[in-house]
């Protein structure tokens, strides 16, 4: 990999990562832009305990231009977008409409390939182990900032989701605080050790290894399932099968194994609903420790694949159980869903 760092026309950095070394990026961003003004500002709820992000100027940011005019396109035929160069593999940088920034931590753009029209599951294993190899760096680099506390890669895939941005990306939030469902997971391990005397995170893939029933793939380092609690109609979590804190910490093979793997769970979701559905919105969040927490080599690293939509045609909404009281209703058994994942391998 060969990594390039560059800044965009309003001070904001950007970064080239290519699969070949021989690769020069020296484009030059020559859009007249103003520098960057945000007021992102985090407030505590008192009631709940938890943070929230208020970020008025985000208001403004791009809403589903039409392709011909796609910001994460790279900039050719006269058009100038976020990428100055003509081509990229993958790219990160700094998001123009940050929900987090300065002191309230960083947001970042991640493109995963310069072609608007794919998507993360048409990528080559080489292009996904590349991705990774981002992810990876980011989290390394933005472990070093004073006020970041947590990394957060994570892909929004599809209206339904949200997405304002048909291009394939994600995004990586650095908090400057601890997440809540972070902190419900290290209440869950610290307790979970108290008990029993074992690691939360390991104990949970041996019963889901041992029982068979809700898992969908395995490969010698990855083993992929879906939770016996899940919260929503198909959600898979996978898991590296020996455990480490963060992206950083992976080991050779399961970098490697995991561009197959996952991989092949995205084509999976795609084919969920039959022939000529369109393709499947989803949430795919990365979970890494948070820096500077005690028992933070004890946390698994994982990724949580989910989507909103329940059936064909029908999402699932979070309504009044869900949205009031967190207190999810899941129409699908986990074990149905994991049966589904199983067969759509050959379709």
């Amino acid at each position: 990999m060969k990594k390039t760092v560059t800044t965009l026309a309003d001070g904001r950095e950007l970064l080239y990562y290519d699969s070949r070394d021989d690769v020069v990026r020296d484009a030059v961003d020559r859009r007249p832009l103003d520098a960057v003004s945000t007021s992102s500002e985090i407030r505590r709820d008192p009631l709940l305990g938890d943070s929230v992000a208020i970020a008025s100027h985000r208001q403004g940011r791009t809403y589903h231009p039409p392709a011909d005019e796609c910001p994460l396109c790279p900039s050719r035929d006269g058009r100038l977008s976020e990428i100055p160069d003509d081509r990229y593999d993958v790219v990160v940088f700094e998001n123009r409409f940050p929900s987090l920034a300065g002191d309230s931590g960083r947001c970042e753009v991640v493109c995963f390939t310069s072609d608007h029209d794919a998507s993360f599951a048409d990528l080559t294993e080489e292009q996904a182990a590349l991705v990774l190899d981002a992810w990876t760096d980011r989290t390394a680099e933005l472990a070093g900032f004073e006020q970041v506390k947590q990394v957060f890669c994570f892909e929004n895939r599809g209206a339904e989701i949200g997405v304002t941005l048909g291009h394939p990306h994600g995004q990586i939030y650095a908090y400057p605080f601890v997440t809540p469902r972070t902190e419900l997971m290290l209440r869950s391990m610290e307790a979970h050790r108290e008990r029993t005397g074992g690691n939360l995170f390991d104990d949970i893939v041996a019963r889901e290894l041992a029982d068979g029933d809700r898992v969908v793939l395995t490969g010698e380092h990855w083993v992929a399932f879906v939770p016996y609690a899940a919260h929503w109609p198909y959600e898979v979590h996978l898991h590296p099968r020996r455990r480490v804190p963060d992206l950083r910490e992976l080991d050779e093979g399961a970098r490697t194994e995991f561009a197959q793997v996952y991989l092949e769970l995205l084509r999976r979701f795609d084919r969920i609903f039959g022939p000529g559905e369109p393709p499947t919105p989803y949430i795919a969040a990365w979970h890494q420790a948070p820096f500077g927490v005690r028992g933070r080599e004890e946390f698994g690293v994982h990724l949580e694949l989910f989507t909103i939509r329940r059936t064909s045609g029908k999402l699932k909404f979070l309504a009044g159980s869900e949205s009031g009281m967190s207190v999810f209703i899941n129409d699908v058994p986990p074990e149905a869903a994991a049966q589904r994942l199983r067969e759509v391998a050959s379709e």
